[in-house]
């Protein structure tokens, strides 16, 4: 954590955008998130979303309501966040915590990029997100990629 301290990326202070930890219930505990298609069992779907000529790629409060959405549509449960705005550039890096794994993003207003990973297990579809985030930062192109995780294991 120190070396993350010294490169600026840990900040002492918690970001405002920062909620609280939710309590997994014994019930949410105990479900089996694995995901079963095509005949094949693995953990969960692994998006990389990258959104190349995008816009509003600095303001935080956006960002975030953008990424919650986009979680809420695709069926997840939200249960932490936390996003660092980067100066001079104005970039922002920052994760949605879910119950079913994570949404993150990192973002570079100076090149209009933002890349983007949502992972999630069990009955959520990250393929509803991307609806979302595409109005949002309006890019002018997508690109995705994804990715059966824990598909060997199962």
């Amino acid at each position: 954590m120190n070396a993350l301290a010294r490169l600026g990326m840990v900040s002492d202070f918690p970001s405002e955008n920062q909620t609280s930890v939710v309590t997994a219930t014994v019930a949410e505990e105990q479900k089996d998130y694995w995901i079963e298609r095509d005949g094949q069992r693995f953990a969960g779907m692994h998006l990389l979303v990258d959104l190349w000529g995008a816009t509003n790629l600095s303001e935080l409060d956006h960002i975030d309501r953008a990424l919650r959405e986009a979680a809420v549509i695709a069926g997840a449960t939200i249960l932490h966040s936390h996003f660092h705005h980067f100066t001079p550039n104005g970039g922002v890096s920052g994760v949605l915590v879910l119950a079913e794994s994570h949404i993150s993003i990192h973002t570079w207003p100076e090149k209009n990029f933002a890349a983007i990973d949502i992972f999630m297990c069990g009955d959520c579809n990250p393929h509803l997100g991307i609806p979302v985030l595409q109005a949002a930062f309006e890019p002018t192109r997508i690109d995705l990629d994804e990715q059966r995780r824990g598909s060997a294991g199962a």
